[in-house]
């Protein structure tokens, strides 16, 4: 058992056995289980992580996060500041806490937010989990990177102008949380021209995942918030 009082742990991008051996046992032995929910309570992490929640046998307290699908930031940072008092009154109570998030901690996670306010206080610890960039590597069957090749990931909530430059600038681009931006993204790459060399995946490893390869296909509206597109050189620009 960690002897953090804090940690998070990654349960990777929707698919139960993805899973570390690691983050199972952390789960399992954690005195508090804490993760991000929306307003219904309904929590993305907490439904990837079940099985290893169903096998506890120890009562479990657990702290819900609920955080509004906005973008006033200083909504966000209440929340935060909010949860971050009630697991310091946890950890105070001599309790573990362990923060559950889908894909990795550290990789686009709410955790990070919440380490930045107790790390000054408690000992804490990050247990990596898989992102959802390698889960669409590996659905696609394609590699993301090759020989001197470079690689980006940026998010649908750049500018356009940032979001062409890293088109133009790099071999292989992830643009993350597409969803509300997808009709930009799509103009973006038709402006780059690298419409056809780019793949669309959503909900990753779950029941509904849906994965495009011919963007033709692809339906020019908002989408859901985790979805992303990838974009690679084709073969013979590889060699």
């Amino acid at each position: 058992m960690s002897n953090a009082q804090f940690v998070g742990v990654g349960v990777g991008p929707g698919d139960p056995e993805l899973i570390t051996l690691k983050a199972m046992r952390l789960i399992q032995s954690a005195d508090v289980i804490s993760y991000i929910a929306n307003d219904k309570g309904e929590s993305q992490a907490k439904r990837i992580a079940v099985e290893a929640l169903q096998t506890v046998t120890r009562e479990q307290l657990e702290i819900p996060v609920v955080m509004p699908m906005c973008n006033d930031r200083s909504v966000a940072n209440k929340v935060y500041d909010e949860a971050a008092a009630s697991i310091t009154e946890q950890i105070q109570a001599g309790k573990q806490v362990v923060f559950i998030c889908e894909g990795d901690p550290l990789f686009f996670g709410s955790f990070a937010y919440l380490l930045e306010r107790l790390q000054q206080q408690f000992e804490c610890s990050v247990v990596p989990g898989i992102s959802s960039v390698h889960a669409a590597s590996s659905a696609l069957q394609h590699p993301l990177t090759m020989l001197k090749e470079s690689f980006a990931v940026i998010s649908g909530r750049h500018s356009d102008e940032q979001m062409r430059a890293a088109l133009q600038q790099h071999d292989s681009v992830v643009i993350m949380k597409a969803g509300q931006s997808r009709p930009r993204i799509l103009a973006a790459l038709k402006d780059c021209d690298r419409f056809e060399e780019a793949r669309y995946l959503e909900n990753i490893g779950r029941v509904n995942e849906r994965m495009i390869t011919d963007l033709s296909e692809l339906e020019d509206t908002a989408g859901p918030y985790f979805s992303l597109f990838v974009i690679t050189r084709s073969e013979r620009d590889r060699t």
